[in-house]
């Protein structure tokens, strides 16, 4: 005979999602636990927390792949009837649209001046090197910018493992790659030509595209990309 399951309510309240969600705040919370709160209650033999890790295995643990499943894939998990498989489908749904409205109102890259407009705020008249990349979706629009090293006049190193983890953290499609030299030289020097050939490599077997390497002195850029160097 299977073993009733533990009833939420015989929890401690702050160890119940909801209960959690009101005292902690909504970012305390597990994915498991948000999920189930749209559950609302398992099964008379599975508790709902478990019910709501059993949907994220059957997703690999990946919000994403969880988002891709339909009503019916979902009630093929034992203990999810329509009802539940709809709450969730239609809560990723929102959370869908919400991400298409927030990425309309973001930039879009549609030359190497736009990218140049982007991060002249950040290179102009610094007396050190900096180096930055601007993350862009499929449709070019900005889902981040983010300095990856600073050093000293003549230079600084970019490490492609933090450059290559923060593109996959956000999904983006395309990296443009922007530094500045201080002494005003826009000429790419043999460093930056290997670089730029290392991360192009690189990023192909990701399957994202490097889009650009702006180097930025002044008022005045240097395009890889313009001067069909990539």
């Amino acid at each position: 005979m299977e073993e009733k399951a533990l009833s939420i309510k015989s929890w401690s309240p702050e160890d119940r999602p909801r209960e959690k969600l009101i005292l902690k705040g909504r970012s305390s919370l597990s994915d498991a636990e948000l999920i189930a709160i749209l559950l609302g209650t398992g099964t008379p033999t599975v508790g709902v927390l478990d019910l709501a890790k059993r949907i994220l295995a059957q997703a690999d643990n990946n919000l994403h792949k969880l988002a891709s499943l339909t009503v019916k894939d979902l009630v093929k998990i034992k203990g999810i009837g329509e009802a539940k498989a709809i709450s969730i489908v239609a809560a990723l749904e929102l959370g869908r649209r919400r991400k298409n409205i927030e990425d309309d109102n973001k930039p879009k890259i549609g030359s190497s001046s736009d990218a140049f407009e982007l991060m002249k705020g950040e290179l102009l008249d610094i007396q050190h090197e900096e180096f930055w990349i601007i993350l862009v979706n499929r449709a070019n629009r900005v889902l981040r910018k983010q300095m990856i090293s600073l050093g000293g006049v003549s230079g600084t190193v970019a490490d492609p493992k933090i450059i290559f983890k923060l593109a996959l953290d956000e999904l983006a499609t395309g990296i443009i790659l922007a530094h500045n030299h201080p002494s005003g030289n826009l000429e790419a020097s043999v460093a930056d030509l290997h670089l730029t050939q290392k991360l192009k490599e690189g990023a192909r077997l990701l399957d994202i595209q490097i889009l650009d390497h702006l180097i930025i002195a002044g008022q005045r850029y240097f395009s890889f990309a313009d001067q069909g160097m990539l």
